[in-house]
């Protein structure tokens, strides 16, 4: 979608901080961290919500997930904890309708997370 800033960083056309990609993800550092690692990781396919997600996307989805540990392990945070969180939606608090997988790290995580 030419709208979508996502989709724009996907393909190299909005700047990002870019520090994993691949033939089908990309992730980015978010511009506004919520602990010392918070990356945001999106397919580069555009797919506005989880409820949109088909059985087609299951590889990518799964791509999703090794990038973030994969990101993880690289930070050193894999043993110590991290989360991973998808948001859907408005009252889910999804602000870009491209989905994108938050990877949290570097602090304790607390529980609701709100």
């Amino acid at each position: 979608m030419s709208d979508c800033l996502f989709c724009g960083i996907a393909a190299g056309t909005v700047p990002a901080d870019v520090i994993y990609q691949t033939d089908e993800v990309v992730a980015f550092r978010d511009l506004h961290p919520q602990a010392p690692l918070h990356a945001l990781v999106i397919p580069r396919k555009h797919i506005a919500t989880i409820n949109d997600i088909t059985p087609e996307d299951q590889t990518v989805i799964g791509e999703m997930y090794l990038a973030a540990a994969q990101i993880v392990g690289e930070a050193g945070l894999s043993e110590s904890g991290f989360r991973t969180v998808m948001n859907c939606n408005r009252q889910g608090g999804q602000t870009v309708y491209h989905i994108h997988l938050h990877v949290l790290g570097g602090r304790q995580m607390h529980w609701p997370p709100g």
